[in-house]
């Protein structure tokens, strides 16, 4: 019993410091070109990739945290609360998506995998291998697909307020005239053709947490609660009465919760054999 302890004791020393995977040795430096200043007065930079320039700014310090926002959204659409709390343990990444505030369109048709790609080519220029990530709305399909195509750039991934196929989208706007922003009509287009392949999810291997609002009428909670079942050992949250915009309704807890999904490594390692 002694030597079995003596054993389970050098495998948790050892899966401490070699078994999990490096994330980044030191804080990122900006490259490419400033541009602009945010309304706090942080540096924003262009950088090309993907055929097009990639709108970032770099906040925090520590392992990095990359920050992909919604449909017709652009990177202020984050709350102070969230950006307070995580920039104090990570370094946050946040971009523009394609074709929106300082990220360009280079006429390519929109889809997931292509965001995701963006999101790859940001992270080669700034040269970081592997990154945890938040993905909302718009971008938590492109999440989906980062851990689906690039599941070794990835640490731990945030997915929030998901959807499976974009039929939802499409009921939401149904009837509704859509708006003038040709980029965000191209959004649209990409979520209306969007469909999970449902019978892969179970192969990632991702720390995941599906986060939702149980009165999300946008995507609805279903989604997440289908994914969450598939994808083995993901986390599910629900935010009672919370609507798409929950991180904006609850900011306080929705820190929190993001917080502690990161801070916890839940998976336990397996003991040598005897």
């Amino acid at each position: 019993m002694k030597k079995f302890g003596i054993r389970l004791f050098l495998s948790l020393i050892i899966t401490l410091f070699i078994g999990i995977p490096a994330i980044q040795a030191k804080d990122i430096s900006p490259v490419g070109e400033k541009v602009a200043s945010d309304s706090q007065g942080r540096d924003i930079y262009q950088v090309s990739g993907n055929g097009i320039k990639i709108g970032y700014k770099l906040i925090g310090s520590g392992e990095p945290l990359i920050l992909l926002t919604g449909l017709g959204d652009l990177m202020e659409h984050w709350t102070p609360e969230l950006i307070e709390a995580a920039s104090k343990k990570y370094q946050l990444i946040i971009m523009d998506n394609r074709g929106m505030g300082y990220t360009t369109d280079n006429g390519v048709k929109f889809t997931y995998r292509l965001f995701a790609q963006d999101v790859i080519a940001l992270l080669d220029a700034l040269g970081v291998q592997r990154t945890n990530v938040l993905g909302f709305s718009q971008s938590s399909v492109t999440t989906q697909n980062l851990l689906l195509y690039y599941p070794e750039r990835v640490n731990k991934a945030i997915v929030h307020a998901t959807s499976t196929n974009g039929s939802a989208v499409a009921a939401v706007l149904k009837g509704k005239p859509l708006p003038p922003n040709p980029t965000i009509k191209k959004q649209i287009k990409a979520a209306m053709e969007w469909k999970a392949p449902l019978d892969k999810m179970p192969l990632i291997k991702n720390q995941v947490m599906f986060l939702v609002g149980t009165a999300d009428t946008v995507v609805g909670p279903e989604s997440s609660k289908t994914l969450a079942k598939l994808v083995p050992g993901a986390w599910l949250v629900q935010f009672k009465g919370g609507t798409h915009h929950v991180q904006f309704e609850a900011p306080s807890e929705f820190a929190r919760i993001v917080m502690t999904f990161l801070e916890i490594n839940e998976t336990v390692p397996t003991p040598p054999a005897k």
